[in-house]
């Protein structure tokens, strides 16, 4: 029977393909998903997202990103579910921002709450909700061992990427890639030096999101590094990311906190490019350590670790991709999990 799934964005990044978000781009795939399968797809996000259902548009915060423009996000958000709870039955809601429980609505349709940042950025009491019928999944098993233990806590489900549409017809060539938002915990400006020490250029591409933060970190941490060989070429959308991520030589991931999953990391995989990471989190679980890339502890294993991937096999890497991150087991695992809540609703899951 057909599903009519309610999905709730984070309201400071658009819902697409091209976004830099990992969050978004997994809802952008799982809308997808739905309409594909004839089911119904209404996505509560800003106006400027891309989607395949329906649309119920939140205006673009001007301006930097504070405190008072993330409360009045909040209050919208909180309107905008309302009024499509009461327009429309809903059979299932799907929330996917880091402020879920800023917006969490009152008891009714069974919800999933997929937690995409490290259980520790999130307030405790968020992840142990009064609502009943409230449900979490994790997208990594790294993550899932490190949030607090509960029966509405359900298995992780892995990030999955495009792997057909992130094949591309472009040479190699010699420039390693650091691709991603530009914020302080990516860490890009350790990947500079990475490829200052090894000697091989490095091109980053990235959003940088309007948080006083995030600007002064671009501006203090990255570009007083930059000259001739590491350059900062701004955003790129699916296109551009693809061709960047196809034709680098590795892709380094140079970051600071645990990574719950790294869809980045996956979609250089598809690409055919090994990667070079920080052992950090859920990084195990997507590199195989001297088969499609390399774990590295500090800047220094980094840089020596650049010196060996030309070892990695490029068809490798893509079949382990194909193998393992495809977007369509993923997405097939959400609808399973959608029809087993809307089927058991009020009973326990876990």
């Amino acid at each position: 029977m057909p599903l009519t799934v309610l999905s709730v964005a984070y309201s400071m990044a658009p819902v697409s393909r091209n976004t830099a978000g990992g969050a978004e781009q997994i809802l952008a795939a799982l809308d997808h998903a739905l309409v594909a399968g004839g089911h119904r797809s209404v996505v509560i996000a800003r106006e400027d997202s891309h989607i395949s259902g329906k649309l119920i548009g939140l205006p673009v915060p001007a301006g930097q990103l504070d405190a008072d423009k993330q409360r009045e996000m909040h209050r919208r958000q909180r309107a905008a579910i309302q009024e499509t709870l009461a327009r429309c039955p809903v059979d299932l809601i799907h929330m996917h921002g880091i402020d879920f429980h800023a917006y969490l609505p009152p008891p009714g349709p069974p919800t999933l709450i997929t937690l995409h940042m490290p259980p520790n950025w999130y307030p405790r009491q968020a992840l142990f909700p009064s609502r009943p019928d409230t449900w979490f999944n994790t997208v990594s098993h790294d993550q899932h061992l490190h949030c607090p233990k509960s029966r509405t806590l359900l298995g992780p489900i892995e990030n999955g990427v495009p792997v057909d549409a992130l094949q591309a017809s472009c040479p190699k060539q010699e420039f390693l890639l650091s691709l991603g938002r530009i914020c302080p915990e990516k860490g890009q400006h350790l990947a500079i030096e990475a490829s200052r020490m090894a000697g091989v250029p490095l091109v980053i591409a990235g959003e940088v999101f309007p948080y006083e933060r995030h600007q002064t970190y671009l501006e203090e941490q990255i570009l007083p590094r930059l000259d001739e060989q590491r350059r900062y070429i701004g955003p790129a959308d699916f296109l551009r990311k693809t061709l960047l991520l196809t034709a680098a030589r590795c892709l380094l991931l140079t970051s600071l906190v645990p990574e719950t999953s790294s869809l980045v990391a996956r979609e250089a995989l598809a690409c055919g490019t090994p990667v070079i990471a920080f052992d950090r989190g859920a990084l195990p679980e997507a590199i195989e350590h001297g088969r499609t890339g390399f774990l590295v502890s500090d800047v220094d294993d980094m840089a020596s670790a650049i010196q060996h991937v030309g070892m990695i096999d490029p068809a490798v890497c893509c079949q382990a991709a194909r193998d393992h991150f495809s977007e369509d087991i993923m997405s097939a695992r959400y609808l399973e999990i959608y029809h087993r809540l809307c089927g058991r609703s009020g009973g326990d899951r876990a």
